[in-house]
């Protein structure tokens, strides 16, 4: 059974585990292995526990996911590689958007076709690619997709 909840700080354990094995992936997939850092070090450089709505995905009783956005951006999101295809990413998303209705925009990774597919599903579509610092680790350059919706 799958349940989306707000974030508690028992939970770190469980999301640290999700974030590091999923930014691993989501790195691969942009080519960029190496801009990797755990959430320990990348949730205090990007100030993850001020965003207002930070909410964790239950699968069976264990974390299987874990969402951030402000009221109009939707800026972390990841789910357990092991757990991808069964509407994990695609019910924390709704649940962002249900709690923060004014979420407009996604940044994705140039090369996470994945997710850009996912936030396509949900009526964000393709507005610009842009290229810059990453956020938290600006020694590296990253290409973005950003998407919107209406």
């Amino acid at each position: 059974m799958l349940s989306i909840r707000d974030y508690r700080k028992e939970d770190f354990p469980g999301i640290e585990r999700v974030h590091d094995e999923a930014r691993r992936e989501e790195l691969r997939l942009a080519s960029l292995p190496d801009a990797f850092l755990p959430l320990r070090i990348a949730a205090e450089r990007e100030d993850l526990f001020s965003y207002p709505g930070l909410f964790v995905a239950e699968l069976d009783g264990e974390i299987a996911g874990f969402a951030a956005c402000t009221e109009e951006e939707l800026a972390w999101l990841y789910v357990d590689p092991a757990r991808s295809r069964r509407g994990v990413g695609t019910a924390l998303a709704r649940h962002a958007l249900q709690r923060f209705p004014g979420i407009r925009s996604i940044e994705v990774l140039v090369g996470n076709a994945p997710a850009r597919a996912l936030y396509e599903k949900l009526g964000f579509h393709l507005s610009a690619t842009e290229s810059g610092a990453m956020p938290g680790n600006e020694a590296f350059r990253v290409s973005v997709w950003l998407l919107v919706r209406d």
